[in-house]
């Protein structure tokens, strides 16, 4: 896996300082900072940009160079700067918001697909701060259906309109199918239990699809285009690696 490309954004005094106290324990951040700013950073090995000019001219080389952008900027400030530069959330870079004070980390774009509301909490954890998450399967301890087992190397196979749908069901603690066949069983890692909504089966046959608003499958066989369209946009299909346990 390639390692994640960081960028720590720093507009203020205080930003400069907070920068100069988180970039040592993130050693795969670089840290941009305005030419007014950069007298106020202290010494660290992780390598710095200095730009000048308005922060609104960098954000199109940012979101194209970097993975995570952490903002040591106000949250209002970042919604203005990111807007026009916004595609899909496949394509757009995590963005994280870190207040004046370093008392809270908020991920404001790609939390799931992009990874800010992972890396928001990594770097809450560095900063004794407060991670904000707003995304309801992260906020309500279910499965994230869009990423389920991403971590493991499973590929999600569905519509993008049933994973919208489907992952609606989930955080709305309706009823679901879990069918699992195939790949590794660790793939629920939250501390929380497993939300009682999800109803665990080991073969798709066992599933009475009349009595569940939505079916996770995790497996390897090849699906019938038949039962695609009797689940219409109730199914999400995953792929774990052929050799995984």
């Amino acid at each position: 896996m390639n390692e994640v490309r960081v960028a720590l954004v720093a507009i203020t005094k205080h930003g400069a300082g907070i920068a100069t106290r988180l970039a040592p324990q993130l050693p795969e951040a670089e840290v941009v900072v305005s030419e007014k700013q950069a007298k106020h950073l202290g010494d660290f090995a992780n390598p710095r940009r200095v730009y000048q000019g308005a922060l609104s001219a960098q954000i199109g080389e940012l979101f194209a160079s970097y993975d995570q952008i952490i903002f040591l900027v106000s949250l209002g400030a970042v919604v203005r700067l990111i807007a026009p530069h916004l595609k899909s959330k496949d394509e757009d870079p995590g963005v994280l918001v870190i207040d004046d004070a370093a008392e809270f980390v908020i991920p404001v774009l790609s939390g799931h697909v992009g990874g800010a509301n992972a890396y928001a909490q990594k770097v809450a954890a560095l900063l004794n701060a407060t991670p904000v998450l707003t995304t309801a399967s992260d906020v309500g301890k279910t499965i994230p259906v869009d990423i389920l087992g991403r971590e493991l190397g499973w590929q999600v196979e569905a519509p993008k309109i049933n994973i919208t749908r489907v992952s609606a069901d989930v955080v709305n603690q309706l009823p679901i199918a879990f069918v699992q066949e195939a790949g590794s069983s660790n793939w629920w890692t939250r501390p929380s239990p497993l939300p009682a909504n999800i109803h665990l089966f080991q073969r798709f046959e066992d599933v009475n699809t009349e009595q569940y608003r939505s079916i996770l499958w995790v497996t390897h066989r090849a699906i019938d285009p038949a039962v695609w369209q009797q689940l219409a946009e109730r199914l999400v299909v995953y792929r774990p690696p052929r050799d995984q346990a």
